[in-house]
């Protein structure tokens, strides 16, 4: 069974940086994705970013372009999400996902629908 623990999320000011880390075990094949996704009070739970197993490709949301990096070390079973030049609408609670056994590139990144699995989530609270 797949698990993922979440941590790193809390308070930063505008402008400021925060690491959440996605904790990832469980994996019964080399081929998947996990995705970062978050959801603010009264929106619907976005897409993030992703990253695939067997490459490690990348995606990004447009709003996030530039600002968030999405990796990962393999050796630690652990994907990382660096946000830095935080705003405030980035306020939001921040899932990790991942997908079952299937080729990552076949999926839509962006889909929450595409992921089998999810962690606990950790708040992120960008305010002055």
């Amino acid at each position: 069974q797949v698990q993922l623990v979440e941590s790193g999320g809390g308070l930063v000011q505008p402008g400021g940086s925060l690491r959440l880390s996605c904790v990832a075990s469980g994996f019964t094949s080399d081929y998947y994705a996990i995705g970062w996704f978050r959801q603010a009070p009264g929106k619907e739970r976005e897409g993030v970013s992703y990253i695939s197993s067997r490459d490690g490709r990348t995606r990004y949301a447009d709003s996030v372009k530039g600002r968030f990096t999405i990796s990962r070390d393999n050796a630690k079973n652990t994907v990382y999400l660096q946000m830095n030049s935080l705003k405030p609408e980035d306020t939001a609670v921040y899932y990790c996902a991942a997908t079952g056994p299937r080729d990552p590139f076949d999926i839509i990144w962006y889909l929450k629908s595409e992921y089998d699995y999810w962690g606990q989530g950790t708040q992120v609270t960008v305010s002055s």
